[in-house]
């Protein structure tokens, strides 16, 4: 099933919305419908859930979602930012950087925000043309093989890989330890299904995955290595700082940082290579633009992130009673920006399902808008899928699939798991 806009448009009747049901997730259409009659009919709409949760706003006009997402007062990340409902003593053990505010969450943001920043980013930009080359050489050798696990996957863990300095050979690990926690609603990738009676045994770990507990003994032996050292690498500089606040980073601190470092520096980047080159495929005659003319896609790269929306939601939970778009909205309420649907947002962009590689002015919200918890990684995901879409499509005759596309059956990350592809090379 294609992405069309005779598709997302099909008219969805309100009372079949259900965006707690995992299964609407698996299409790449039906979310883009049920999103479609949101904005249209109940722009912040109340979502029921099964027990133990009690339900939430769903918020899905991108005038709305950049309320919620600025102002940080009244929609707190400290309640957690996915839909699971936390009590005091789990949020006291899982709490990373996603879920703090104020003055703590901007000195534990600082400690690695300069190695984002342009000028370290910038440095790297041989590198990544090199690496980029590696993985393609490899991956387009084969003539027919799966774009996610060859490119997709590949090229984003061997940066995140440079970024910890540890060795590609432990590529492989940190790729499957991300898809088992953030693929904590999928059979394919969960050890434990997030909902499944099984997963209260690890309730006080981040996505109740007990892949958790292999990260923090990984990264536990990186910071052993690297405390009083002088390095530069990510861990390094978690280990041997101290926060501006002057509250150094506790253990447990430590460990969510590191395994929010390893699940965020690959899993976004790579899901949005991957729905970037399916549109591609999609929409020939977009590809044929982007190669005739090269300089399009540094532009071309907001298209990719505005249309790809790798994660779906971000929750925040109201610190008092509040009305957004009519609706009344009271404290301890859930409320769930929905940045999938504001990047389809009529009232923002021209034509939205129209996948347009010259689109300007293009005001999507995949990062996040104006928040205090603006992606991190931002600058470098934007670099890393601005270069391989540079070296990779000069190289291409023709691409077309050879197989089903396969998505993570998920409401919070909008990947693709298998993209069985077959090439013809310049």
């Amino acid at each position: 099933m294609t992405d069309t806009l005779a598709d997302v448009r099909e008219p969805m009747p309100l009372e079949d919305v259900d965006l707690s049901d995992l299964d609407n997730f698996t299409d790449g259409v039906t979310p883009y419908r049920m999103f479609h009659t949101l904005r249209h009919q109940d722009a912040v709409h109340w979502q029921p859930e099964d027990a133990p949760n009690s339900g939430f706003w769903a918020v899905t006009r991108h005038e709305d979602i950049a309320r919620v997402d600025r102002d940080a007062e009244t929609f707190t990340s400290s309640r957690f930012v996915n839909l699971e409902e936390v009590d005091d003593d789990q949020i006291a053990k899982r709490a990373s950087i996603l879920e703090l505010d104020g003055v703590r969450h901007r000195a534990l943001r600082s400690l690695i925000q300069r190695q984002f920043g342009a000028g370290v980013v910038n440095s790297y930009t041989d590198f990544l043309r090199g690496l980029t080359a590696k993985t393609l050489d490899a991956a387009l050798a084969k003539g027919r093989f799966d774009f996610v696990k060859e490119v997709s996957a590949d090229f984003p863990i061997n940066v995140l890989a440079r970024l910890l300095d540890v060795p590609p050979e432990d590529n492989l690990r940190l790729i499957e330890w991300g898809n088992r926690i953030i693929g904590n609603t999928d059979p394919d990738y969960a050890d434990v299904l997030l909902h499944s009676e099984e997963s209260e045994k690890y309730r006080d770990l981040p996505f109740r995955s007990p892949a958790a507990l292999e990260v923090f003994a990984y990264g536990r032996e990186l910071a052993r290595q690297r405390r009083g050292g002088d390095g530069t690498d990510l861990v390094s500089r978690l280990v041997n700082q101290t926060p501006r606040d002057g509250v150094p980073l506790s253990p447990r601190d430590f460990d969510n940082y590191f395994l929010l470092l390893v699940v965020a520096g690959n899993e976004t980047t790579r899901h949005t290579i991957s729905h970037s080159m399916l549109a591609l495929i999609q929409h020939p005659d977009q590809l044929a633009r982007l190669r005739e003319d090269p300089s399009l896609i540094p532009g071309a790269v907001e298209e990719f992130l505005r249309w790809a929306s790798p994660v779906y939601h971000f929750r925040r939970t109201a610190t008092r009673d509040v009305e957004l778009a009519g609706k009344r909205i009271k404290e301890g309420d859930k409320v769930v920006m929905w940045y999938a649907s504001g990047n389809r947002d009529e009232e923002v962009f021209g034509n939205p399902y129209d996948f347009d590689v010259t689109r300007r002015n293009n005001d999507h919200v995949t990062f996040g808008k104006g928040s205090p918890h603006l992606c991190l990684g931002n600058l470098l995901a934007r670099t890393e899928i601005r270069i391989m879409f540079e070296e990779l499509i000069p190289r291409l005759s023709g691409i077309r699939l050879t197989g089903e596309v396969a998505r993570v059956r998920s409401n919070f990350v909008n990947g693709i798991k298998r993209l069985p592809v077959e090439v013809t090379l310049a």
